[in-house]
C-alpha cells in the first residue's frame, strides 16, 4: 500500500528510543525500501527508510505547497522524541526549476518530493536514536511502540560490515556536451555578458557512464564522508521499479534556520589542489587575489545579502576565505542573520534559490540561458535538498558534486560560473575537477 499523500489533517504518531550503536552501512543494507541519508557539519547524521507519508508538489508554487503540506502533517502530531536529535523530520528536495521535463535520469523525481520516513535512525552526539513514525486514521501509539521495539531488536542484531567499501567501477563514459558545443556556448555567454545582457551565468555538463557492478550507496557514502568531511552528505531514493539513488557531497549550504537564526554560504570561485603543501597554499593565495574569481564570488555575496534583507533584522557577512576540498578549493564567505519575525525555512529556501553560484544574474535571463543552452535536464542537480521539522526549522544544501545511479548506470553533474573573461578551455578543465569528487569514489581511486 502506498503512503498517504498529505491533503488535510491526519493523525501523526512518532516514538523514539535510544539504541546501541549500529553500523550505518549495515543499516542501509538491511532494507529494500527507498532510503534517505542526511549528514552535515555539526549536525546529526540520519538514515531513514520507508514512507509514513509523502509530500509532492509541481510547478512554480512547489515551495509554498510543500510548506502548506508540511504544516498540515505536523499540526496533529503525537510525538515523544526523548531528545531534539530524534524528533521526526521530513527529508527531500526540489527541482532546479519548474520547467523540468520527465526524462532520464529524472523520471522518478517530481518538482518537489518530501518523505516522512517510516523508520529513522539518528547518529547524534547524545548517542544513536531510533524513531518510528506513522500517519493515518489507524495510526495508534500502541502500534507505533510495538513497531519501535521490533525495529530496535532487529537493528541491534545486525552485524557490522567487515569489508572495506567496494567501488562499482566505471565502464564507458562520455560528456553529453561536446568540446565544440561547449566552446561555442561559453563564447556566446561571455559575448552577452560583455554586451551587458547578463552579469553571470552558470552552465553545467552531465557525464553519463556505465557501471561495472551494482553500486552500494552505503559504500559510496562511506567513502564520500571520509574524503569530504566538511560537506553536506545526502542520498535520496524515490519509489521506482529499480533502485535509483540521487546522492552527493555538497560543499554549499543554501540555508539553515534554527529559531530566528539563519546561516548561509556564498561559495563561488574555484581552483585546483596542489601537489605539495607549498603549491596548495600558493594556489589558495592566487585564488584569493584573482580578479575573475573574486568578482564572481562578490556577485554571489551581494545577491544573497539582498535576497535576505526583506526577512532579517540584522545580517553579518564573514571574511572571505578558502574552503579546501579533496580535488578543488573554493572561495567561501559565511553569512549569518537574525530573522525579524518567525519564518519557515522553506520561505528562505524559495527566496534564495537559485543563488548566482548555480544560476546567474539577472536570475530570469540566466535561467532562460541555462534551459536553452544545456543539452540535458538538470532535474534536482544544483537544487535545494534537505530537511524540515515541525517548528519550521531545517537545513538545505545545494545539490552539487552529485550523481544519479541505477544498478547499471551513473549520471554525474558539474557546472562553472561564467563571467566576462571566462575561457572555454579553462572552464572545461574546471568541470573535470568537479566531476572527480564522484568519479574517484565510483572508480575506487584514492583521493586526498
Amino acid at each position: 500500500m502506498s503512503p498517504p499523500q498529505i491533503t488535510d489533517r491526519q493523525a501523526l504518531v512518532s516514538r523514539a528510543t535510544p539504541i546501541n550503536n549500529v553500523d550505518i552501512r549495515a543499516v542501509l543494507d538491511a532494507t529494500t525500501e527507498p532510503r534517505i541519508v542526511w549528514g552535515a557539519p555539526d549536525q546529526a547524521t540520519v538514515v531513514g527508510w520507508g514512507s509514513a507519508a509523502t509530500l509532492v508538489a509541481n510547478g512554480p508554487d512547489r515551495f509554498s505547497e510543500i510548506q502548506t503540506q508540511a504544516e498540515a502533517l505536523f499540526s496533529s502530531g503525537d510525538v515523544h522524541a526523548g531528545t531534539e536529535a530524534a524528533r521526526p523530520r521530513l527529508f527531500g528536495g526540489f527541482s532546479f526549476h519548474e520547467q523540468t521535463a520527465a526524462r532520464s535520469p529524472w523520471n522518478a523525481f517530481p518538482d518537489a518530493r518530501f518523505v516522512f520516513p517510516r523508520v529513522q535512525v539518528t547518529y547524534a552526539d547524545s548517542g544513536v536514536w531510533l524513531t518510528v513514525n506513522a500517519v493515518g486514521t489507524d495510526a495508534t501509539p500502541t502500534q507505533v511502540e510495538d513497531t519501535l521495539q521490533q525495529a530496535k531488536d532487529r537493528l541491534e542484531s545486525l552485524e557490522p560490515h567487515s569489508h572495506d567499501p567496494v567501488a562499482p567501477g566505471i565502464g564507458e563514459s562520455h560528456r553529453t556536451t561536446t568540446k565544440q558545443a561547449w566552446t561555442e556556448s561559453v563564447n556566446e555567454a561571455t559575448r552577452r555578458i560583455n554586451a551587458g545582457e547578463l552579469q553571470k551565468v552558470v552552465l553545467a555538463q552531465a557525464l553519463e557512464a556505465s557501471l561495472a557492478s551494482e553500486p552500494s550507496i552505503g559504500d559510496i557514502l562511506n567513502q564520500l564522508s571520509v574524503s569530504y568531511p566538511n560537506c553536506h552528505l545526502f542520498a535520496i531514493e524515490p519509489p521506482a521499479s529499480e533502485r535509483i539513488s540521487f546522492f552527493g557531497a555538497s560543499p554549499e549550504r543554501l540555508v539553515s534556520v534554527h529559531g530566528r537564526t539563519v546561516e548561509t554560504d556564498a561559495l563561488a570561485g574555484t581552483t585546483g589542489r596542489g601537489e605539495t603543501p607549498a603549491e596548495d597554499e600558493w594556489l589558495a593565495e592566487e585564488l584569493l587575489a584573482d580578479p575573475k574569481n573574486t568578482h564572481e564570488h562578490q556577485l554571489v555575496v551581494e545577491t544573497i545579502r539582498e535576497q535576505l534583507k526583506p526577512y532579517v533584522a540584522s545580517i553579518s557577512v564573514g571574511d572571505r576565505r578558502v574552503k579546501r576540498l579533496a580535488t578543488v578549493q573554493h572561495l567561501h564567505t559565511p553569512i549569518t542573520a537574525e530573522l525579524a519575525t518567525d519564518e519557515h525555512v522553506l520561505s528562505l529556501v524559495e527566496a534564495l534559490h537559485p543563488t548566482p553560484a548555480v544560476g546567474g544574474l539577472p536570475p530570469e535571463k540566466a535561467l532562460e540561458t541555462i534551459i536553452r543552452t544545456e543539452p540535458f535536464e538538470r532535474g534536482w542537480y544544483a537544487a535545494p535538498v534537505g530537511w524540515i521539522d515541525a517548528a519550521g526549522n531545517g537545513t538545505f544544501a545545494v545539490a552539487l558534486r552529485s550523481a544519479v545511479t541505477t544498478p547499471t548506470t551513473a549520471t554525474l553533474f558539474a557546472g562553472v560560473g561564467l563571467v566576462a573573461d571566462s575561457d572555454p578551455d579553462a572552464e572545461w578543465d574546471e568541470v573535470e575537477l568537479k566531476y572527480r569528487s564522484i568519479l574517484d569514489v565510483l572508480e575506487g581511486s584514492s583521493v586526498r
